[in-house]
């Protein structure tokens, strides 16, 4: 509804009680920032049977508390930040600065060579933890309040995610221009993996709840990479880290199939979004 102006026949079924309950919110929803509408509303829901019921109820209560009328003051609530301020706030986001930095310290501090293999494996599931902590009852202690609103939900969900991309994807892939190639793939490298696998992980939240299936997602991952490296006969977990990362992210046949992956995901999510309107379990 927002930047236009709401019909009659939608108000006529708002106020007639006909209109289906997610039109009823997203009309509310523009009652809030559209004043013309707003009256046309009140007079509509004036005009019907129980307006004079609700004349007498506001007369009721204008007779025993008269209060003079406020100046009017223009509010200008700032809803974007209330909305993605638990994506970076606690520990996460000194957690990706603490990773980035790490990195960088490991290859020039202590000449660790193989600080950009490491970071590539890490850095795809920075963002998943991400998303794992800034949505719901455990990282916003307004969740529920939240969640109630016509802004909840998916729309909720996917403006901190995009938050916690907008954050981490930079902040990484910066450090990892920082470091020597060691054999692994570029810096970039990373950014389609990591952006599937937040998909995957908010998709699969509809079904496994957000925090178990980023769990499951983050913990594929590193299992994925690190395990075959950890595992190498002959001690050279880096050479063999950069190779396992050569073949999960390098090349174009690779990153093709990433970008297939995260539509895939996407496709999912938006089929599975009306999950995300209900309360995840305690």
């Amino acid at each position: 509804m927002t930047g236009r102006h709401a019909p009659d026949t939608l108000i006529a079924r708002y106020t007639e009680g006909t209109l289906p309950d997610s039109d009823a919110c997203s009309l509310e929803k523009h009652l809030e920032s559209c004043t013309a509408c707003a009256v046309r509303v009140s007079r509509a829901v004036r005009a019907t049977g129980a307006g004079p019921a609700l004349a007498e109820v506001r007369e009721a209560v204008l007779g025993a508390a008269p209060v003079t009328a406020p100046k009017p003051v223009r509010v200008r609530t700032p809803r974007l930040l209330w909305a993605a301020a638990p994506a970076v706030r606690g520990a996460w986001l000194p957690a990706v600065l603490l990773v980035a930095l790490g990195a960088v310290a490991l290859a020039y501090g202590a000449g660790f060579a193989g600080a950009r293999p490491l970071l590539l494996a890490v850095a795809p599931v920075v963002p998943v933890a991400g998303v794992a902590l800034s949505y719901g009852r455990h990282a916003d202690p307004l969740h529920e309040l939240a969640a109630s609103t016509p802004s909840a939900g998916l729309r909720l969900v996917l403006t901190r995610s995009a938050v916690v991309l907008a954050v981490s994807l930079p902040l990484l892939t910066l450090a990892g221009l920082l470091l020597p190639s060691s054999g692994a793939p570029g810096a970039a490298a990373w950014l389609l993996p990591g952006l599937a696998l937040t998909l995957a992980a908010l998709a699969l939240g509809g079904w496994l709840g957000l925090r178990t299936a980023t769990a499951v997602t983050g913990g594929g991952w590193l299992c994925a990479v690190l395990a075959p490296a950890l595992a190498a006969p002959d001690g050279a977990v880096s050479r063999h880290l950069a190779d396992q990362l050569s073949a999960y992210v390098g090349g174009p046949a690779t990153q093709s199939g990433w970008a297939a992956a995260a539509a895939l995901c996407a496709a999912l999510l938006a089929a599975r979004r009306t999950a995300y309107d209900r309360l995840e379990p305690r």
